[in-house]
C-alpha cells in the first residue's frame, strides 16, 4: 500500500510494478522465485480492509515518526515542474565568453540558452520542498 501511494499506482499498476520492477519487489518483500505477487483484486480488498478499520492514517503516522525528527514527512500530493532560466549567449555577454554551466535546449520548436530550475511543491501547503538547478539540457537525475 505504501509503495502504491508513493508512486501513485492503481491496483492494476501496482500488480504490474511488482512483476516489472525489482526495486519495488524488494521494497514490498516479494521474491517471485518463492511466491506470486498479489493481484489487483487482492490489493483492492486489502486497501478496503485498511480503510474499514481506519488503519491508513496509523500507517502514515508510523512512517512519518521515523524521519519526523529531521522535519521530513511522507505526504500525498506534490507538484513538480521545470522552468527555463534564460542567460545571455556567449556573443551577448560582456566578456564574450561561454558560461560552462549554461547550455542550449529545445522546447517545442524554439531553442533556449540557460539553465533549468526543477521545482517540487507540496500540493496541500504550497511549500517549495525541492529546488534543483541544472544545465538546460540535463534532467535532475542526470546532472553532473
Amino acid at each position: 500500500m505504501v509503495t502504491q501511494q508513493c508512486f501513485g499506482l492503481s491496483d492494476e499498476g501496482s500488480e504490474d510494478a511488482v512483476y516489472d520492477n525489482q526495486a519495488i519487489r524488494r521494497s514490498v518483500g516479494i521474491d517471485l522465485n518463492r511466491e506470486t505477487a498479489p493481484d489487483a483484486t487482492t490489493l483492492l480488498k486489502f486497501r478496503h480492509l485498511l480503510e474499514e478499520h481506519h488503519l491508513t492514517e496509523s500507517i502514515l503516522n508510523a512512517i512519518n515518526a521515523h524521519p519526523a525528527d529531521r522535519e521530513l514527512f511522507l505526504r500525498e500530493g506534490a507538484i513538480v515542474d521545470a522552468t527555463l532560466i534564460a542567460a545571455p549567449s556567449s556573443t551577448k555577454n560582456k566578456e564574450r565568453k561561454h558560461d560552462s554551466e549554461m547550455h542550449q535546449t529545445k522546447k517545442g520548436n524554439q531553442w533556449f540558452f540557460g539553465m533549468k530550475a526543477h521545482i517540487g511543491v507540496d500540493a496541500q501547503s504550497g511549500f517549495v520542498h525541492t529546488l534543483i538547478g541544472t544545465a538546460a539540457k540535463l534532467r535532475p537525475e542526470n546532472k553532473k
